[in-house]
């Protein structure tokens, strides 16, 4: 099964192509054959982790061939997918929880007139993302890459005919650009480093190359993954993002674009395990994004915005154990697939109540929802129980690994990190906390034209699912630390380095931190009156809720400057460079202008001007015979 793994990318990108080609007349059911394209890639991965599981630990890597993509020359580089343990846990991830969010669309976009276009982009979506981590070299990620980022694109902005939309999508695409600079750039020195881009010769020649190359590597690949994963300072775009419809947020944020940047980190260990200065700044960037992001959630009233800034706060965690090194590559993974399995339930959770309240966001305009969709209120609630991380749900098993890692280490550098980690516990549950509660508890605020209920079996089913994962998915994984061994052939084997904390002190300060921030979170916004309208705020509240005014500092910075360079290139090959050439070529238009009145086409000048001339040419003789 799994040297048929390329069917897992084959069978939906069809499915994408079949669906824009196939005309109105599949709209009645062409939904279906997205939903089963995905199916088909779960099964297909599914058989492959079987096999997988039935080999040895040392010899679970598998290369398919595919075909020769650029032969001959010095770069001859081979389509092939590579599928090892790190590549099929993304697999299933990606399928499964995105089959989830298939079924769930069909009723959420029941209504849609692009419904069969919605799916199509949905497919290739799933394709572009399943190409960029079984891809076996750089280059076959960047296409995969660069397909993730078009297929955001289109469905960020689906619903283009509203400028907000559209404007989102945009600003998705061109910030997503700027990350893109990294990769191209990391290629480049990778090619000229190494001779090759795939991976197998790039990491076994990566020990031999200098720190300073590697270092440079590093660098530019987490450029490349602060642009997909929204790590800061190329966070700007995730918010805005929100614009598009509630399943393509769950997609983009639970089990595909956003996981892209830290596997990119985590695919490339070898890089940085021989650069140890980019690995810091990998660490560091994580601690500020989940720093940031936690900011930007307790600020926010859009049910939708708020779970973003959860999204980029703990994909922050992520980034944060990715760049502790092999202590912190297998957690980094344990706990995108965890947060895959929550954040996607709270998503679709948040889209169940869009449904029901008449598609608004404002949570101070929610309420007393849990008397009315009981079913959204149990399985949000196992998901919210699981990011707060309290045992034995399954962000408790992941992120508190990554908390405990943190603290391990020498000088500075555990204290900043793991003092990060440990405040961004406390800052996730108050922030989570308010949005459970604003949502499903207090008094109702809704509007009179407002009737919530229940939504229906094909939206909640997938909501249960995922609550199940929610829930038991850290529990098991856990257990016998089975997942921590099974990625070590991609992440290596870490030796154990007691923290400088005793792991039972960090996991007593956690929890307390996690029912100091709930609870306070239930004394402002379960148990006290929520003003409907949001206060003017603190000066902090009002930078949080403006996401510390990203957009103005881009446009200050990066736009402005941009434009006013533009205008001077522009106005300087106007005055200097065109207006040179149009100044020698009017000079020239007016001696034509001046020779012109020479010719009169009058004969008897033409005869007088030659009597001239003769008397003229008789004289020179006369006189010069003289």
């Amino acid at each position: 099964m799994q040297s048929l793994i390329w069917l897992a990318i084959a069978i939906p990108l069809a499915s994408a192509a079949f669906l824009l080609l196939a005309g109105k007349r599949a709209d009645a059911w062409g939904h279906w054959v997205g939903v089963v394209a995905s199916s088909a890639a779960f099964l297909v991965g599914a058989g492959a982790l079987l096999e997988m599981l039935g080999q040895d630990a040392a010899n679970r890597a598998t290369t398919v061939t595919l075909w020769e993509f650029i032969p001959g020359s010095d770069l001859s580089v081979s389509a092939g997918l590579l599928l090892d343990p790190l590549s099929i846990t993304f697999v299933m991830l990606i399928t499964f929880v995105g089959t989830l969010i298939h079924l769930y669309s069909v009723a959420y976009m029941e209504h849609d007139v692009a419904r069969r276009r919605f799916f199509a982009y949905l497919n290739l979506f799933i394709a572009a993302m399943l190409l960029l981590v079984l891809a076996d070299s750089y280059l076959l990620l960047f296409f995969g890459w660069e397909g993730v980022g078009l297929a955001s694109y289109l469905l960020i902005g689906f619903w283009n005919f509203k400028d907000e939309y559209a404007t989102a999508a945009n600003k998705a695409f061109v910030v997503n650009r700027i990350g893109d600079i990294g990769l191209i750039i990391a290629m480049g020195m990778i090619f000229a480093a190494f001779g090759s881009l795939d991976f197998a010769t790039v990491f076994a020649q990566a020990p031999e190359a200098s720190t300073a190359t590697l270092t440079g590597i590093g660098l530019a690949l987490l450029l490349a993954a602060c642009g997909k994963s929204a790590q800061f300072p190329l966070q700007s775009w995730l918010g805005d993002a929100m614009a598009g419809p509630t399943p393509v947020s769950a997609l983009i944020h639970a089990a595909t674009m956003v996981t892209a940047g830290v596997y990119l980190i985590v695919r490339s260990a070898p890089i940085y395990n021989g650069a140890p200065d980019a690995q810091l700044v990998v660490a560091v960037v994580g601690a500020i994004t989940l720093l940031l992001g936690a900011f930007i959630g307790m600020a926010k009233d859009d049910i939708k915005k708020a779970l973003a800034a959860s999204t980029m706060s703990q994909i922050g965690y992520m980034m944060l154990a990715a760049g502790l090194g092999p202590i912190g590559y297998a957690f980094a993974i344990f706990h995108l697939v965890t947060h895959g399995f929550f954040k996607a339930g709270m998503f679709l959770g948040a889209g169940s109540v869009m449904h029901a309240m008449n598609d608004t966001v404002n949570m101070r305009r929610f309420g007393a929802l849990r008397g009315v969709m009981v079913i959204t209120w149990v399985t949000f609630g196992l998901g919210w129980l699981a990011i707060l991380g309290v045992p034995p749900f399954s962000g408790y098993w992941s992120k508190d690994k990554i908390i405990e890692a943190a603290f391990v280490g020498e000088g500075w550098q555990p204290w900043v990190l793991g003092g990060a980690a440990l405040v961004g516990a406390g800052m996730t549950a108050f922030y989570m906390s308010r949005l459970f509660f604003m949502t499903f508890h207090g008094k109702a605020r809704w509007e009179d034209d407002m009737h919530p209920h229940e939504s229906s079996a094909l939206m909640t089913v997938p909501m249960m699912i995922l609550a199940v994962g929610s829930a038991f998915l850290g529990l098991f994984l856990a257990t016998g630390d089975k997942f921590t061994h099974f990625l070590e052939p991609v992440t290596g084997h870490a030796e154990h380095h007691d923290p400088v904390i005793s792991i039972p002190v960090i996991i007593g300060l956690t929890l307390a931190l996690v029912a100091v921030g709930t609870v306070l979170a239930w004394m402002r916004y379960g148990r006290a009156d929520v003003p409907v309208e949001a206060p003017a705020g603190s000066l902090g509240t009002i930078t949080a809720r403006n996401d510390f005014f990203q957009d103005s500092v881009n446009r200050a910075v990066f736009q402005r400057p941009g434009q006013h360079l533009t205008r001077t290139l522009v106005y300087a090959d106007a005055t200097i460079v065109d207006g040179a050439v149009n100044k020698q070529a009017r000079g020239w238009a007016r001696l034509g202008e001046a020779s012109r009145k020479l010719q009169t086409g009058q004969a008897r000048s033409y005869a007088a001007t030659m009597l001239v001339g003769v008397i003229v040419i008789a004289l020179i003789i006369v006189v010069g015979g003289l």
